[in-house]
């Protein structure tokens, strides 16, 4: 229903965060792991979001990444893991060592979660391991240390253009390998970086 929220970060406590948008403050479960990188208090965010109803409430989950979200409803598809039990989990083990614990049979590693015994992640990983491809965790794994390694300035372009060559089909890891032999980018628009990166592409 509510894919993300984009808005200014305006509080934090130790389970969530508040987004204002449009006048209206949204409180936001998210992992443990978000604030150890220093989230831009008074700044502007976008967070993607899962809304859980229940009979008497209405509770918003969210992450930084759309990949943490699709893991978080993969979570939610194991039985006896719930919101609460798949947040708890992405805040002891990233998306990609959550990947590679189950298709490695690692239950140790998931049961160090809260809330979560060795039985329950014996459980999770018999039910996910078919839903999930080593290659394409490897490829993810790539894809997010590229991610990383994205220029930190938001005024020269880069990271925009690479965003823009991730929507056109492009790997990230391909689109920042494009974007960093461009000459001179940092003094170029978007539109200009982006045409001179496709050429890299070919």
């Amino acid at each position: 229903m509510i894919r993300y929220i984009k808005g200014i970060l305006t509080e934090a406590d130790d389970q969530g965060i508040v987004l204002e948008n449009n006048g209206i403050g949204f409180y936001i479960f998210v992992p443990a792991a978000m604030f150890a990188g220093s989230l831009p208090m008074g700044e502007e965010i976008r967070i993607y979001t899962y809304l859980n109803v229940k009979e008497d409430d209405m509770q918003l989950y969210g992450f930084l990444t759309r990949d943490d979200l699709e893991v978080f409803r993969l979570l939610l598809g194991v039985s006896g893991v719930g919101p609460k039990a798949g947040l708890g989990i992405l805040s002891a083990l990233s998306a990609d060592e959550l990947r590679f614990a189950v298709l490695s049979d690692d239950a140790a590693a998931i049961a160090k979660a809260p809330g979560i015994g060795k039985k329950t992640a014996q459980k999770l990983i018999l039910e996910l391991k078919d839903k999930l491809d080593l290659e394409e965790a490897f490829e993810q794994k790539l894809s997010h240390q590229a991610e990383s390694e994205l220029p930190r300035m938001e005024d020269d372009g880069r990271r925009e253009a690479v965003q823009a060559l991730t929507a056109l089909g492009y790997s990230s890891t391909d689109a920042l390998r494009a974007v960093k032999q461009v000459e001179g980018a940092e003094q170029m628009d978007v539109e200009t970086l982006l045409k001179a990166a496709l050429k890299k592409m070919v």
